[in-house]
């Protein structure tokens, strides 16, 4: 390649990861011409609507070897990566820009100004800094390898346009399936995609009229028909249709290509307090027993779940509403406890979580060099974001993979 000659870098995607390595490889070498090719008007749609209209740019999870745990698929090769790009170093960016970012309680990550434009404007400024072009509408129909004899590596023609000549192409086009069929005609392998992040419907009468109610933190194992078992903790709400919430969300991206073989028909045990044993519980029950003998058990709480369920659950063991704390017996008791710490729930079907649909499949992971994030099959091809095989769990994962790969992709494919 003649070192006169200006690099043209093709990004094929306008989502966060093709973004980030647009910016990434103008900041890196300021004569390429690089170019953002966008199918739709709306750049950075993903961008706008995660975080219920907020956006959650990371997640306040600065070790690496912890921050992997959160990635389904992935977790292996972002082990790497994250030590050259991880949630510190993405807030420092976007501080940088002037953007000023707050961490929650639980340790996600959002814009003080708690509106998604905010990040989406300063990605765009950004790149318009740094002399990216940003083609909207720009739908490409076919990218090709030039001819052997050809400097160029890509030919990429777009919609209504004539063909145009590229050295590097960065496929950043999310799950959509266009990708993913580039890259299969420049010869790479696609998982299939199946749904991850997502509700589980529960018709069971302990559910009824319970919509809204909480649990700080539950213990959850599901079990398909084949014996698989997945166990997760963490917060449970339940809704209409039956079970959200933190715990089930993870579950789901863990689970998901085993619930999707079974068709989302599983069985799900929950354990409403796992803070006790079934003998603490069962000494709890007992000495507010003997501390409350003449009042309703349905009107005092004995343990730490909502007083809404805990009478749902005394109803279930069949304890009539007058029954006194008194005259509950032992096999009482052992009936409750049962409920509450193993549970049955029969898993009949998903839901989605809010706007947001992340699905796992794309790109086979050992295809790609995850120090450059460069093509192993065609030199010259890069990949960032959800085009790959990598998914992580609710609360910013997601996004901190795209930045990662978009930045190590843009590092790279604008090196001379």
């Amino acid at each position: 390649m003649a070192s006169s000659r200006v690099l043209r870098i093709a990004i094929i995607g306008g989502g966060a990861a093709g973004f980030f390595g647009a910016i990434r490889a103008a900041e890196q070498n300021p004569g390429a011409h690089v170019v953002i090719f966008e199918a739709t008007q709306q750049p950075l749609e993903k961008v706008l609507i995660s975080g219920g209209g907020r956006c959650n740019v990371t997640h306040h999870c600065f070790d690496p070897a912890e921050l992997v745990k959160n990635y389904p698929r992935g977790h292996k090769e972002l082990r790497g990566p994250f030590t050259r790009f991880q949630p510190r170093d993405t807030v420092d960016w976007f501080e940088s820009c002037g953007v000023k970012l707050k961490i929650e309680d639980d340790g996600r990550i959002f814009p003080t100004t708690d509106d998604s434009r905010t990040i989406a404007d300063c990605l765009k400024r950004a790149a318009r800094e740094r002399g990216v072009e940003t083609r909207l509408g720009a739908r490409v129909k076919d990218i090709r390898l030039g001819p052997q004899d050809d400097s160029l590596s890509f030919e990429i023609e777009c919609h209504g346009r004539s063909s145009e000549q590229f050295d590097r192409v960065l496929l950043a086009t999310g799950s959509a399936h266009q990708g993913y069929r580039f890259a299969e005609q420049l010869g790479h392998t696609i998982i299939p995609g199946v749904p991850s992040l997502f509700t589980f419907k529960i018709t069971n009468s302990r559910l009824d009229g319970l919509a809204g109610l909480s649990f700080d933190n539950v213990h959850l194992t599901m079990t398909d028909q084949a014996g698989t078992r997945l166990e997760q903790s963490g917060p449970l709400l339940i809704t209409h249709w039956g079970l959200s919430g933190p715990a089930v969300l993870k579950l789901s991206a863990w689970g998901a290509r085993i619930l999707h073989d079974c068709n989302y028909h599983a069985s799900l045990t929950v354990n409403f307090a796992p803070s006790l044993s079934a003998e603490q519980m069962y000494q709890q029950i007992l000495k507010h027993r003997d501390r409350n003998p003449k009042k309703h058990i349905t009107t005092e709480n004995a343990l730490p779940v909502p007083l809404r369920f805990w009478r749902r659950i005394v109803e279930t063991v069949g304890v009539p509403d007058e029954m006194i704390w008194s005259h509950l017996s032992r096999e009482d008791m052992q009936a409750i406890i049962a409920q509450l710490t193993q549970g049955q729930y029969a898993i009949r079907g998903k839901g989605i979580f809010k706007e947001e649909f992340v699905t796992c499949g794309g790109v086979d992971l050992r295809e790609v060099d995850f120090k450059t994030m460069q093509s192993k099959l065609c030199p010259g091809l890069f990949f960032a974001g959800e085009i790959l095989d990598i998914d992580g769990v609710t609360g910013g994962f997601n996004f901190q993979s795209a930045w990662t790969t978009g930045w190590i992709a843009g590092s790279q494919l604008s090196q001379p």
